[in-house]
């Protein structure tokens, strides 16, 4: 049953994710007083996806670093600058929108994306370590990156996201991988079946929290709003064209260049979610919630534009909890 109900979540996720923006922002933020839940719920989810890395594969990868290095610097250095001088152009007087987008393009890489590189029959090995590298040093470079480009307009507290992304992020990964490691991959197969579907349920209820916290903001479909949308979506696009343009300049082949699109295009916009309603005022969280609503179709598209339909039309059986989260 477990089994049925994650596949059948799985094949309807692309349209549970705008109905739980949907059904969030209906509530008129009556939902709020939930917020307290949502990094235990993102916590268990962490957990979920991460059954399926070890530490093996990691070291293999890291004998040959440059991809991951090119990898870490589109991610954390060139997308976000891209996205404060995009912020400061086109939200001048508006320091809040301006973090939320610089947020958004901070926040780690997806383990969302090791689904699409699968799909594609991209480097698996190389995505994982990606992830899991990233993963570690969220921690220090999100509030980093943020006090340097928003800090001096926006009263944030680094040292309180260091610690939320430590025990939300970084320590139910590190369980999850030594778990996987002391029994040799069985925890995912035993575990995973019970646990994949619970996570991708808690990822709609997290959804719909988050989205009631910003509804009060949201009274009616406004120019301002759609802008801002639109600013988010061609930003966030552009971080593809890149991962994409930093696999052709290094001459990877199909797997890795497959990979390198993906992670560096895909973000964890369910954490960065999180975050900004912990964080920051509400209206900070609104980047992030266009982020779950898009992040998917640009990862097809841009997935269809640049390798085709090879390994899209059947994909390989996918680890169940490689699923955990649609959204990133």
């Amino acid at each position: 049953m477990l089994t049925a109900l994650n596949k059948g979540l799985e094949k309807w996720m692309p349209l549970i994710t705008p109905t739980s923006v949907m059904i969030g922002l209906a509530t008129a933020g009556a939902l709020s007083p939930l917020t307290g839940w949502v990094p235990w719920i993102f916590a268990f989810m962490t957990f979920t996806g991460s059954l399926s890395m070890n530490f093996r594969d990691m070291q293999r990868v890291l004998l040959h670093p440059l991809p991951i290095l090119v990898f870490m610097f589109v991610l954390h250095l060139v997308m976000p600058l891209l996205a404060w001088g995009a912020g400061h152009l086109a939200f001048p007087n508006d320091p809040l929108t301006l973090t939320g987008i610089v947020l958004v393009l901070s926040i780690p890489t997806g383990i969302v994306s090791f689904m699409w590189v699968s799909i594609y029959r991209g480097h698996t090995a190389l995505t994982l370590s990606m992830i899991l590298i990233d993963t570690l040093l969220s921690p220090f470079i999100v509030p980093y990156t943020l006090s340097v480009l928003v800090g001096a307009k926006v009263e944030m507290d680094p040292v309180g996201m260091l610690t939320q992304l430590v025990w939300m992020v970084v320590l139910p990964s590190i369980l999850g991988m030594v778990l996987n490691q002391l029994t040799r991959g069985k925890v995912k197969q035993v575990w995973s079946p019970t646990l994949s579907p619970i996570s991708k349920i808690g990822l709609a209820v997290v959804i719909i929290i988050n989205s009631s916290v910003i509804a009060p903001l949201i009274t009616e479909w406004n120019r301002k709003i759609v802008y801002i949308a639109l600013v988010c979506v061609v930003v966030v696009a552009v971080g593809y064209l890149l991962g994409w343009l930093a696999g052709r300049l290094l001459r990877l082949d199909r797997e890795m260049a497959v990979c390198m699109l993906f992670n560096c295009g895909m973000r964890n916009v369910s954490a960065g979610a999180v975050l900004a309603i912990s964080f920051f005022p509400p209206q900070v969280a609104f980047p992030t919630i266009v982020g779950m609503l898009t992040q998917q179709l640009l990862a097809s598209l841009f997935g269809y534009l640049f390798f085709g339909r090879r390994g899209a039309a059947k994909s390989r059986e996918l680890p169940q909890e490689v699923g955990v989260s649609r959204t990133g």
